[in-house]
């Protein structure tokens, strides 16, 4: 049965419920009858069958049949864990197609340790303390490095945080103001259920402007902005302190970007970056493989020079910029991407900026401001054959793939920490579990007698409490970065739409050749799905395994 299970795992589009699948898990047993895979249409249309004499006995010996089945297939699913170094794939693209490399910098050609975000929110309290005239006692607050997760939403009119999924729909259980959860019901009433409509949502890049009145945080910087809004919104709350949402949200807002503005946060790496820069070889090799391969490289990045400088002669070395073809500083972006009436400046040794006129983009040098548009005419680097890199969806990359046919690549740094979860067995034994009772709810519900619906709803509780529970595998507030209960999140969407490729670090590249062609797996639709199987279900979004990786390594 374990081999049989294991054999499934690797066929995709087989799957009777891949749709529900969690996180490249299976959803279903491979019980001879199977209670587990969606009801056939024609099924559904007959009426329900006789209730048996004892229910109660036959509902449960269903129940302890599955959950035997399932034990059963936990080493089969341990024995194909999912690889933290991979590539993933959202559009099929080809390396060998590349001749152009360009990068973002701040988490992408470098890493920051947990020091950073707890000096960014300590300068922007400080902030809203010293200049917007804010209590001295939200000193009382700390960086909190485990409360939040990127791509999450905050509505500014009701100052609420919280995780929506891909079908604009609220996480219940995952709202909060301050640091209290609000109560679904609560929830409820405020939007008149759980559904945010679109014209309430953010704009394009994710910002609350223009009547929209949710703003999600993409940038991995934002994390201590929701904390610290979290923060001042739990000190007025808890201290009975009449005040506008609207306000505290662009205080906070305006206190972050100043400490980027105002170069606080720049002077204090540059003061002491081995303590927030984490060194990683891996970044020059990956810079190395390209240029050896004759590969053109290029880094756009919003970070000022002298910054950007010195990360890099601590990370690659002090010839750094003859890896690069192309060097642009204090880009803007998204307005780099957007804007024709910028010109490019040169930047000297001493970080002055020249007043020549740009003919060219010279190797070795740098360059501040520009457009795209400038960029593209002076380089001819068009189309296709030009795969750039960034962490933030938005920013780095949506304007790229829908305006300029460049392909993208999306660097998660979460996505490691996520997928070594994943792996363990704990969770992988509660997600097998969670989607075979759900498989058996959605077989069982046919009976409406007291007796089976009494069970069902003993079912439906614990169910309920898995799904808290696998929440907490990953942050106790939020959840995964990549779903809800059920759903996509709205940031996989965007991920989805925007990232030819995604991977936790450029690291991956070093795991793959540069002829290598990314396949993404072709994923059943939902009417293309069996309406039977006496198979176990293969995972929905099914990812690299150890074993492949091991083959092209």
């Amino acid at each position: 049965m374990a081999a049989a299970a294991a054999r499934s795992l690797l066929g995709a589009g087989r799957a009777g419920c891949a749709g529900r699948a969690a996180a490249g898990l299976c959803c279903c047993s491979g019980s001879r009858a199977s209670p587990h895979c969606t009801v056939a249409p024609q099924q559904q249309q007959q009426p329900p069958p006789a209730p048996t004499p004892d229910m109660k006995s036959y509902l449960w010996a269903r129940y302890r049949e599955a959950k035997k089945v399932t034990k059963d297939l936990v080493p089969s699913i341990m024995s194909n864990l999912l690889n933290p170094d991979a590539i993933f794939t959202n559009n099929e693209m080809s390396l060998s197609d590349i001749e152009i490399y360009g990068f973002d910098y701040d988490y992408t050609l470098v890493f920051y340790s947990k020091h950073l975000h707890t000096l960014i929110y300590n300068a922007a309290r400080d902030l809203l303390i010293n200049e917007h005239r804010y209590p001295a006692e939200i000193r009382k607050y700390d960086y909190d490095p485990n409360f939040a997760i990127r791509g999450l939403h905050y509505d500014v009119h009701r100052a609420l945080l919280m995780k929506i999924d891909a079908f604009h729909y609220i996480q219940l259980g995952t709202v909060y103001r301050g640091f209290s959860v609000v109560p679904d019901e609560e929830v409820i009433a405020m939007y008149d259920g759980s559904h945010v409509p679109l014209e309430q949502m953010s704009d394009f890049y994710g910002k609350s402007s223009h009547g929209h009145t949710m703003k999600q945080f993409m940038d991995i910087f934002s994390l201590p902005e929701m904390t610290l809004l979290s923060c001042v919104n739990e000190y007025f709350l808890k201290n009975n302190i009449d005040y506008e949402p609207v306000h505290l949200y662009k205080d906070v807002k305006d206190s972050i970007r100043d400490v980027h503005i105002k170069g606080i946060m720049y002077r204090a790496i540059e003061a002491d970056i081995e303590k927030y820069v984490c060194y990683a070889e891996q970044t020059r090799a990956v810079l190395r493989k390209l240029a050896d391969h004759g590969k053109k490289i290029f880094l756009i990045t919003n970070s000022p020079s002298s910054f950007v400088d010195k990360g890099m002669k601590f990370l690659v070395g002090k010839d750094w910029r003859d890896l690069f073809d192309v060097v642009i500083v204090q880009a803007d972006k998204p307005n780099f991407f957007n804007d024709k009436r910028r010109p490019f400046r040169k930047v000297n040794e001493r970080g002055v900026l020249l007043w020549d006129k740009i003919h060219k983009l010279q190797k070795g040098q740098i360059y501040k401001q520009g457009n795209l548009y400038e960029f593209l005419k002076l380089t001819g680097w068009r189309g296709s054959k030009v795969l750039y890199f960034g962490d933030h969806i938005y920013s780095d990359l949506a304007d790229l793939t829908l305006k300029h046919g460049w392909r993208t690549g999306a660097i998660i740094p979460e996505l490691r920490s996520e997928i070594k979860i994943m792996n363990t067995e704990q969770y992988i034994q509660t997600m097998t579990w969670l989607q075979t009772l759900t498989g058996l709810l959605e077989h069982m519900q046919i009976y409406q007698d007291p007796d089976s619906q009494m069970i069902l709803q003993e079912w439906k509780k614990e169910r309920k409490e898995m799904r808290e529970m696998t929440r907490n595998f990953f942050n106790s507030q939020f959840g995964s970065l990549f779903r809800t209960d059920q759903n996509p999140t709205y940031f996989l969407r965007r991920l989805s739409r925007f990232a030819d490729i995604y991977m936790a670090s450029l690291s991956c590249l070093l795991n793959y050749d540069l002829n290598y062609t990314f396949y993404p797996r072709r994923t059943p639709l939902q009417h293309e799905l069996p309406t039977w199987s006496d198979q176990l279900c293969s995972g929905a979004f099914r990812i690299p395994l150890l074993q492949e990786m091991a083959q092209i390594k």
